[in-house]
């Protein structure tokens, strides 16, 4: 299936929260860093996120957690890319490739990626935006921000949210391949990520299909007091508040107990009268 095809796929699914499951080829990721730091490792474990019922897998090189340290983009793509190449070959689901680099996502979509995920929705290099306009792949359009903001944070991304739209139409992706993340846990502080969250079900009515990433998030861990390889309870509560919110997708970990959670939230929200 071409990446038009599945840009059409993934949109166009309704009735069902689609689950992106994570696999971070790092060694600091705040989550499960240097867990799957060996190519063969990365490549068992997205397999058996398939397995639990991943509808995509978003595969990562470089962690961008607050305060993690940046490589180069050559040591980015030495830990992508024999990962990519054999998910590329032989997945049954589309990949989607976590960078905010367009030389990183020009190589991943060389192997045949479907999906650009971009932290920085293009404000960390511009031209990642023509690159997956060339492309044709699904474009992830996150928001992020190097500081807080100091108006009402709930305004401030609607209106970033809509800049970066125009960015992102105006650079060539097609309108049917653009998704939108409210980019929690990155550029807010801890009042502003619930603040967001509250209001998730109108940021959903922007006109664009929206990602949720909170998985083992820090806003988890500091209103439950737990690190992160404790915080499954609490993510799957965003999980649960997101699709009632109207969400298109959540990026996850623990991708078996997101699908359960997603199907079961799905059937209350459709039940008849």
């Amino acid at each position: 299936m071409n990446r038009l095809e599945q840009a059409r796929r993934l949109k166009e699914t309704t009735g069902r929260t689609l689950v992106m499951g994570i696999v971070n080829v790092t060694p600091d990721s705040f989550s499960d860093g240097g867990r799957y730091i060996r190519p063969e490792d990365a490549i068992r474990h997205a397999y058996r996120l398939m397995e639990e019922g991943a509808d995509v897998i978003d595969v990562g090189g470089e962690s961008t957690r607050p305060g993690g340290q940046p490589i180069s983009a050559e040591e980015e793509w030495r830990r992508l890319s024999p990962v990519l190449r054999e998910l590329c070959q032989n997945a049954s689901i589309p990949i989607s490739v976590d960078t905010y680099r367009a030389e990183t996502a020009a190589r991943a979509l060389e192997l045949g990626v479907h999906i650009v995920n971009d932290v920085w929705g293009g404000l960390a290099d511009p031209d990642i935006l023509r690159v997956a306009a060339d492309a044709g792949c699904v474009y992830v359009w996150m928001h992020n921000r190097e500081e807080p903001a100091l108006g009402h944070a709930y305004d401030v991304l609607v209106e970033e949210t809509n800049r970066g739209v125009e960015r992102c139409l105006a650079a060539g992706i097609g309108a049917d391949r653009l998704w939108i993340d409210p980019g929690i846990g990155f550029g807010k502080t801890y009042e502003q990520n619930l603040q967001i969250l509250r209001r998730l079900s109108e940021y959903c009515t922007l006109g664009w299909p929206v990602l949720l990433g909170t998985s083992r998030k820090s806003v988890i861990g500091r209103t439950l007091g737990t690190p992160p390889q404790d915080r499954l309870e609490g993510s799957l509560a965003t999980v649960a508040w997101g699709v009632a919110a109207g969400v298109r997708m959540v990026r996850v970990h623990d991708v078996r107990e997101t699908v359960r959670t997603c199907r079961m939230v799905e059937a209350i929200r459709d039940a008849t009268a």
